[in-house]
């Protein structure tokens, strides 16, 4: 899907994000703009920047719903940190540097994951071959070679079978895949590893340090195995995990991942508004500053090392977001500015936009609580007058207490259902009905008393 037209990027956002058009325009020409630039010569194709974007907005408008379904449209490794986490160099606390490492990581994990998914059936049939090997008996002088009929893989048998012939290893063939012989135990050796758990307390760019320890240590550390009695079904399942490990190529994995985080990979900094200082200061402003300035370089592309080998970043695209409430972009130190050319401001939510995010999006959560209270054998329906109630609510709680947006409808939801939530097992009316009338006798002696409401709503 990373070759759809910035119209077709919006559609699919609007499956799940309801309103903020521009945002979605925005972030929809940037994943287009790594589609055009793989089109380009090789020549230029290295000095076409990517264009980083600010999210401007206060919480719960759909900033971070935005980034995340995007990686998820051309499955881009995706990375979101909070960069109130970071602090300057010379500080404890996270470097800036470590984004980019847990991106690796991650992206890695999920190569090797799809690799060893790709090999699963060539693993499955290499597992159940050696099963029916040992299933199968052997002559004596191989009982003898074997350790009375263990074979180098720790399975032992349990029960002996007549002896082998090609028509008796494909009628116990037939039998494995059709699963009578499940039940039956074999004895099967788990490889255990014990590394020491280490904990390191460090200055800045050391988080990686207790990894290294285990990779060092795991060769010095001899294996040790567990005899653990286990049916033979499960006993494929172990045998075709480890052979889909042994038929993965970690170099290919690692090289493969590494250019998908060089050439796709999306970071997406949230609160960045959390280390802007306005004008100048001392103390904590200082480290502010400083996490900007330490930050740069990584924007603006720079080599990372990591476990797995460098790693430039000159092509990951960077999605910053902040409410920006007490300070605004420009507050951000002159270099970084330049590094986000691209500012969107998103609405604010209210009525409207809460009555269609109830109910128009995939994953709807009048949609979720229905599917959730059916599993119970409960029909809930939700009238409109409903909807449009929960809706008003919202927008008059955001309004008089603290404005977080969409999130304020997950609150109000689940007070509102709370007690049917509790007592569905035992209802014996499996057809409720919300109407305006219920949702006002659950949360209208709340709203009255604002410092209740700003408590519990």
């Amino acid at each position: 899907m990373s070759d759809l037209k910035p119209s077709e990027i919006v559609v699919e956002l609007d499956k799940y994000i309801i309103g903020q058009n521009n945002a979605k325009r925005s972030v929809a020409i940037a994943l287009r703009n790594r589609w055009r630039r793989k089109q380009v010569d090789q020549d230029l194709r290295d000095e076409i920047a990517p264009k980083n974007i600010i999210l401007i907005g206060p919480t719960g408008v759909g900033k971070t719903e935005i980034a995340r379904r995007l990686s998820n449209l051309t499955d881009s490794p995706f990375y979101k940190v909070e960069a109130s986490k970071f602090t300057e160099v010379g500080y404890v606390g996270r470097d800036v540097e470590s984004m980019v490492r847990d991106l690796v990581e991650l992206t890695v994990n999920k190569v090797k994951s799809d690799e060893q998914e790709a090999v699963k059936e060539t693993a499955r049939q290499v597992a159940e071959e050696k099963i029916l090997d040992l299933l199968l008996p052997k002559s004596g002088s191989e009982k003898d070679r074997a350790g009375n009929g263990t074979a180098e893989t720790g399975i032992e048998i349990v029960s002996p079978h007549p002896a082998e012939s090609p028509s008796t290893r494909e009628k116990l063939r037939n039998m494995l895949r059709n699963g009578k012989l499940d039940t039956r135990y074999v004895d099967l050796d788990v490889a255990e590893k014990a590394i020491p758990t280490l904990e390191i307390f460090s200055n800045v760019g050391m988080e990686e340090m207790g990894i290294n320890f285990k990779d060092m240590l795991g060769g010095l550390i001899p294996k040790t195995t567990k005899r653990r009695k286990v049916k033979v079904k499960e006993a494929i399942d172990i045998i075709a995990q480890e052979e889909a490990q042994r038929l993965v190529d970690m170099d290919k994995v690692v090289s493969i991942a590494i250019e998908k985080v060089e050439q796709d990979g999306i970071i997406f900094l949230d609160e960045i508004d959390k280390i802007t200082s306005k004008g100048g200061g001392h103390g904590p402003e200082v480290s502010r500053e400083g996490v900007q300035r330490d930050l740069l370089p990584i924007v603006e592309g720079s080599t990372v090392s990591t476990k797995f080998g460098t790693v430039r970043t000159d092509h990951i695209l960077f999605i910053a977001s902040g409410a920006f409430h007490v300070c605004k972009p420009s507050d951000l130190i002159p270099e970084l500015q330049g590094r986000f050319p691209i500012r969107v401001e998103l609405d604010s939510l209210g009525q409207k936009e809460f009555e269609r995010i109830l109910v128009e999006p995939k994953n709807a959560l009048v949609l979720q609580y229905i599917a959730m209270l059916r599993t119970e054998g409960i029909d809930l329906v939700f009238e409109d007058d409903a909807i449009s109630k929960i809706a008003r609510i919202a927008e008059d709680v955001n309004s008089k207490t603290e404005n977080i947006g969409a999130r304020r409808l997950h609150t109000l939801m689940e007070r509102l259902l709370e007690d049917i939530l509790f007592d569905a097992p035992d209802l014996k009316d499996k057809r409720i009905v919300i109407d305006a009338g219920f949702v006002n006798d659950k949360l209208a002696s709340i709203l009255k008393d604002d410092d209740l409401s700003r408590y519990i709503l």
